[in-house]
């Protein structure tokens, strides 16, 4: 086989280009490497930065106004919160006044009927600390806030099968007369969520659901805050006063309401 200079000078220029395009390729890898440690490094300080302002707020969450009830330093979820009392604030401290938003609501029920209203019943010779709203055996019972669930709860000469839930805003709400039992204690619920069915367990007259609102475990009359006709609140703030309330605050058993 002969080879002709010139194609000894190809060969030879080929080899040259092809170390020129290996040593470039090298370069290229070792560019895009040396890249790549700079680009790691920076998603790490911006993880770092991340995690620091997460507990920041996590702090402030914990020890800030958000979540409080009461003062400054009290989680509204920790705060007697084991207690099997629909009133467990016996001995807290309770502000004068406190102004609440009630602005991210739900009906507790479909229905839109007040069977029997917030206020003292002579002819029982007590106090009736919520109102009856009609319902049938059965019918769904929604969280009126986001919060909680403190209570789930069976008394036979009382509320019957009732659930207690503790909201965002600082407000109590407690469902009675219930059949049965969609959430558990500790499980958070949003403003409409299902967490119960209605019924006619303990001491009714009737199929209804019996509907409480309290604050710091003083009962308010929730047709202050609700318009069950019409379906919705009267404002999206309520200003909860202790001297209004303080008369008829439930300091007795669960079934006394």
């Amino acid at each position: 086989m002969k080879f002709s200079f010139n194609s000894l000078r190809l060969g030879i220029m080929g080899m040259a280009l092809i170390s020129v395009s290996l040593a470039a390729n090298s370069q290229s890898v070792n560019s895009y490497r040396a890249t790549h440690r700079n680009l790691l490094a920076k998603q790490n300080q911006i993880k770092d930065k991340i995690k620091v302002e997460e507990t920041q707020n996590y702090a402030r969450g914990l020890y800030g106004e958000k979540n409080t009830i009461g003062s400054d330093n009290a989680n509204i979820y920790s705060e007697d919160w084991n207690s099997d009392r629909v009133n467990p604030y016996q001995n807290a401290n309770i502000p004068s006044t406190k102004v609440i938003d009630v602005s991210h609501y739900a009906m507790p029920v479909k229905h839109k009927v007040v069977n029997s209203h917030y206020g003292y019943r002579k002819q029982f010779g007590r106090m009736h600390r919520g109102v009856d709203l009609k319902a049938s055996v059965g019918d769904t019972v929604y969280a009126a806030f986001t919060g909680k669930v403190r209570l789930t709860k069976f008394e036979r000469n009382g509320y019957g099968f009732f659930v207690v839930v503790r909201h965002d805003n600082g407000l109590e709400t407690v469902y009675g007369h219930l059949s049965k039992f969609l959430v558990k204690p500790n499980q958070y619920v949003k403003a409409g969520t299902p967490i119960a069915l209605s019924g006619n367990t303990g001491r009714s007259t009737g199929p209804h659901l019996h509907f409480e609102t309290r604050f710091m475990g003083v009962d308010i009359n929730p047709e202050k805050i609700f318009d069950f006709v019409d379906g919705h609140v009267h404002h999206d703030r309520f200003t909860f006063n202790k001297n209004e309330n303080s008369g008829n605050s439930n300091r007795r058993s669960a079934r006394r309401k």
